[in-house]
């Protein structure tokens, strides 16, 4: 595996961004009389929200949208810093730049939070480019934001093209999204997302910390 560009996840691969994503849930469910348990507000974490909030509300897109313009509401104020980068991405981010990687950002978060969140937690200067949704909730999906992301670098539709570029994250979504845009994958325990459910997906590789990221690439550069 020769992997020169690598395409990370932003909630729950690089920062653990649970609780301003959950206040904002319950804050937007409380507008609609409505209550969750624990483990379904961690469905939140990581895929589109307007989806989850069309299928935890069984509401029409329309209605979607303005549930997700109520949740920004509490989440522009203050959900998006109740965030904290996870331990070791740091010192994973100074090794991959150090080694000549290219490192850009794929996310369903809206584009403009997501610099923010990197440039608040003294992380977007690692990156060669973060791309991320449109804040009309165009390009949420994750096939989408990747293919933005690599259309940005320059990097063709032809498998030698995307032979060399891997995607980090750790949802089904993550994982998905690099296979319908024909890149490779690997997933991360660290997060949101199970074991049981990335490999499910398809990850090509799984690691349990940011630090086996690394101890993985290493390994697989040398075959």
């Amino acid at each position: 595996m020769d992997i020169k560009t690598i395409l990370f996840d932003l909630d729950g691969t690089l920062t653990d961004s649970g609780e301003g994503i959950m206040n904002a849930v319950r804050y937007t469910l409380e507008r609609y009389e409505k209550t969750a348990m624990e483990a379904q507000l961690r469905s939140f974490i990581g895929p589109p929200l307007q989806t989850q909030f069309q299928q935890f509300l069984n509401v029409s897109e329309e209605e979607g949208k303005r549930a997700v313009s109520i949740y920004r509401e509490y989440y522009t104020e203050r959900g998006i810093f109740e965030n904290k980068v996870y331990a070791g991405v740091i010192g994973l981010l100074e090794q991959l730049k150090a080694s000549g990687f290219r490192i850009c950002m794929a996310t369903s978060k809206p584009e403009t939070f997501a610099v923010q969140i990197a440039e608040h937690f003294s992380f977007a200067s690692y990156f060669d480019r973060i791309g991320g949704a449109l804040m009309d909730g165009r390009r949420t999906k994750k096939c989408e934001v990747i293919e933005y992301v690599l259309a940005e670098e320059g990097i063709g539709r032809k498998r030698d093209d995307r032979d060399s570029v891997l995607m980090i994250g750790d949802r089904e979504h993550d994982i998905l999204g690099a296979k319908q845009t024909g890149i490779h994958s690997m997933g991360v325990l660290y997060g949101y997302g199970s074991r049981e459910e990335l490999e499910k997906a398809g990850a090509e590789w799984i690691a349990e910390t940011p630090g086996q990221i690394w101890e993985i690439l290493r390994t697989e550069s040398r075959k």
